[in-house]
């Protein structure tokens, strides 16, 4: 927990430093952040050292050479002395060491990747042989079959990356989840759970393993916005010491199909329809609802995907799945199940749509933004890893199956088991080089973990891969800086495009004399063995009876919603079939609705302007599993323990605002960590109720209402009677109140609430916990009150549908 503390410099602009957006229009930097941490102590030496070297060169001086006579010698370009590196740096991160980024020094004036060859010459003298993720081969000469006898199984990812590579090693002649954003860290264990996982990041308490870790929305392109409605990505690369282990899942526990089979299909459908490419990032098509109404094993996560889980807060606050059922390894070879579950400490919080949608325009990069600038200033993002661990006897007995990806391992039945801390504290570098080129791939496993038959993960296994190669250009994608290992790579391949590695001698295949049999193959105990589960079956094509139950989890799902989530899912489902034109695609989703709930079915019908049709047949004849409401799948349940860290708070501002009241609230919500900025009708200075001035950071116009969590609205009656007359700041209280978040107004800073609507008390007359408002000397409980408020995010308790507000 990062500690904040009062430091007697002045803090006026702090939260222009914080953000990466907008500052004041001509001030000086401010002496503290509010906070003792170190790393936003270098945010601010960064800043202001870049505004110096910026300064510093009013002019190009070089200018009037560039023309006529003059031009035909070219002079040395003008440049000028950064105070510091952190001048030039790309993040105030770049110290933090690890064993994958380094020591934590930034490489000033030099480019270390035209170093002599050295650094990229290998000798496999006396190594293990390896994968090119870093994982120690126990056998190089047998492919994984079902049985001795029996076919070969497409799971195997050492036999599929030493075929791939051969495939794609010649060099041809010269023919010739897309939006995502990420971030360095590091993994710490709990415990040692040797147990159940000879993994070796579980190995020990207090180990860390360097992970980089990519969130990303998962229908739209590079362009897209940040807050559509959509599934969000959630993959994790552990840079282990046996290996890397990629963890590639998503903020949604269950997926929309059960065999990979369906994959093109379903990506098609939701993707731009082919004649006219629109609409962009959207599921509120025809072709997406055409699909999923004919797959009614998407219903599940129909009601996830409709609920206020793909509309997260921010990366940091929304939860992460492996989705699929996993198999853990111990050194004795014995083997249990698992499902692996991100839980963000800062808690699981979303938007509401009206601002999602809204946010589209205003900052399309809301998400991105977010996640940089927490980490800049030291706030640095943390989840817990839980596992839910059971055996295949207790599988066989649930109600359901556990290879099928369309449905979860209840907590009540599997409760979950922290492992672990995930700590994201450095931003990359170089956005292309890091986030845009990282490659995560299923197949990517290490000793200790292995697949179970989910056909939804055995076909990611291949996808993964094929996708990297083409997408890097060629099988040694393993070799771009963020995607190696950092253990040993030692095998032998050798050509292929864009080969970094030099290899001595002349062996590149095994077994071998020549190199003295090395690199060689690990054994049993050195390296990684897939689980020798027992098969003894026809091949076929089809399904296990149980995944033939397309609702019983549905109606898990919905049943555990809070009231508010259920009625933000049915606006969803009429916002998104609204949009549909084909009358008997929607006749079928509400017929999927009518086997899940009737009052969810009747209300997106009457929202329609439909009937309710009879539910569609039923795929199974055994009856439907009836389960208790699991108030785990309910976002409310998990609130956080970060307090107002991070929380952007505007405070609105005008001449005659009280501004000894506005600094004493800011440096305030500064210690406690919240990121407050001074907002006004423009950039410039105001003059305060004392005659002293405050520089505005940012405008109403370019930084609207959905970009902050709560608001402030200080007392000075001249101020508060400029903006009353100020349409934009009446959209301003107005769109906050209508998004239920906090707001304090203090003494006359209640008439601009009153100008522009907001009402007094809750719809059903009670006090609004959330709307807190006082007098200037009642300001400290006041401002507690306020503080509490934004701690829970939102007072859902105003909502109304349509909105009153």
């Amino acid at each position: 927990m990062v500690t904040r503390k009062k430091t007697g410099a002045t803090e006026d602009g702090a939260g222009s430093i914080l953000s990466t957006v907008s500052g004041p229009s001509n001030a000086q930097p401010p002496g503290s952040l509010g906070s003792s941490d170190p790393t936003a102590g270098q945010l601010l030496i960064k800043t202001v050292a870049g505004q110096q070297l910026a300064a510093a060169m009013p002019f190009n001086p070089n200018k009037p050479a560039e023309y006529g006579d003059a031009s035909r010698t070219p002079q040395p370009g003008a440049t000028a002395e950064p105070s510091t590196p952190a001048a030039t740096g790309s993040t105030s991160t770049e110290t933090i060491a690890s064993g994958k980024l380094g020591a934590g020094v930034p490489p000033v004036g030099a480019n270390p990747t035209v170093g002599p060859l050295d650094r990229v010459r290998v000798d496999g003298g006396g190594q293990r042989l390896t994968t090119n993720q870093g994982v120690p081969i126990a056998d190089n000469q047998h492919s994984l079959k079902i049985g001795l006898r029996g076919p070969t199984a497409m799971e195997d990812f050492i036999l599929r990356e030493k075929i791939t590579h051969f495939d794609h090693e010649r060099i041809p002649e010269r023919v010739v989840h897309a939006r995502g954003s990420a971030a360095h860290g590091y993994f710490e264990s709990y415990q040692d759970l040797g147990a159940v996982t000879r993994a070796s990041l579980f190995a020990q308490p207090g180990k860390r393993t360097p992970v980089f870790t990519r969130f990303s929305t998962v229908a739209g392109e590079r362009g897209s916005s940040d807050t559509v409605r959509d599934v969000r990505g959630f993959a994790v690369k552990f840079y282990t010491d046996e290996g890397n282990w990629d963890l590639v899942g998503n903020n949604m526990p269950v997926f929309f199909i059960q065999d990979a089979m369906k994959f093109p299909d379903l990506v098609h459908s939701v993707k731009p329809e082919p004649h006219h490419a629109m609409p962009q990032a959207s599921s509120a098509h025809d072709t997406f609802w055409d699909f999923v109404s004919l797959m009614p094993e998407s219903t599940h996560m129909l009601l996830w995907q409709m609920s206020d889980r793909a509309i997260p807060r921010s990366y940091r606050t929304m939860q992460g799945f492996g989705v699929h059922t996993f198999r853990l390894v111990n050194a004795a070879g014995a083997s249990v199940f698992c499902k692996f579950h991100w839980t963000p400490l800062q808690g699981t919080h979303s938007l509401v749509w009206d601002e999602a949608a809204k946010l589209v325009g205003a900052d399309p990069d809301y998400h991105r933004r977010d996640l940089w600038e927490a980490i800049d200033s030291g706030n640095f993002p943390e989840w817990e890893l839980a596992l839910q661990i059971f055996t295949e006897e207790q599988a066989e007995s649930f109600a359901f199956d556990v290879l099928d990806p369309t449905k979860i391992v209840p907590e009540e039945l599997v409760p979950l088991t922290p492992v672990g801390k995930m700590v994201l504290n450095r931003n990359p570098d170089n956005f292309f080089a890091e986030t845009e080129q990282v490659a995560f791939c299923t197949a990517h496993i290490v000793p200790g973990i292995d697949f179970s038959n989910d056909p939804l993960l055995q076909g990611r296994i291949h996808s993964y891969l094929d996708t990297q190669i083409s997408r890097l250009g060629g099988a040694n994608f393993h070799e771009i800086p963020v995607n190696s290992p950092v253990t040993q790579v030692q095998n032998n391949q050798r050509d292929g495009m864009h080969r970094q590695a030099i290899h001595r001698g002349r062996v590149n295949y095994e077994p071998n004399s020549l190199a003295g049999g090395c690199p060689f193959q690990a054994g049993m105990k050195g390296g990684f063995t897939s689980f020798p589960q027992t098969i003894s079956e026809d091949k076929v094509r089809g399904n296990p009876e149980l995944f033939a139950d397309h609702y019983s989890q549905a109606r898990l799902f919905f049943n555990s919603q809070s009231p508010v989530e259920q009625a933000h899912i049915a606006a969803a489902f009429r916002f998104e079939l609204t949009r549909v034109q084909t009358p008997a695609v929607r006749e079928r989703v509400l017929a999927t609705l009518a086997n899940v709930n009737p009052v969810l079915a009747g209300s997106v019908a009457g929202g329609l302007g439909m009937d309710v049709p009879p539910p569609l047949p039923l795929a199974t004849d055994r009856p439907l599993h009836e389960y208790e409401p699991s108030p785990a799948l309910s976002l409310l349940s998990r609130p956080g323990e970060t307090g107002i860290r991070t929380r952007k708070v505007a405070v609105l501002v005008a001449n005659g605002v009280d501004g000894a009241m506005v600094r004493a609230i800011y440096s305030s919500l500064l210690e406690d960590g919240a990121v407050p900025r001074v907002v006004g009708s423009q950039l410039g200075k105001v003059k305060t109720s004392d005659g002293a001035t405050l520089d505005v950071e940012i405008t109403l116009e370019a930084g609207p209402s959905v970009l902050y969590d709560a608001v402030v609205v200080p007392d000075g009656e001249a101020a508060i009677s400029t903006l009353s007359r100020d349409a934009h700041a009446q959209d301003f209280v107005r769109e906050q109140y209508r998004h239920c978040k906090p707001i304090l107004v203090v003494g006359a800073g209640a008439a601009l609430l009153k100008h522009a609507g907001v009402p007094p008390a809750l719809p059903d007359g009670s006090a609004d916990p959330a709307l807190i408002g006082t007098e200037g000397g009642a300001l400290a409980p006041a401002l507690a009150a306020f503080k509490t408020a934004l701690a829970g995010h939102r007072s859902f308790a105003r909502e109304t549908d349509p909105p009153k507000v």
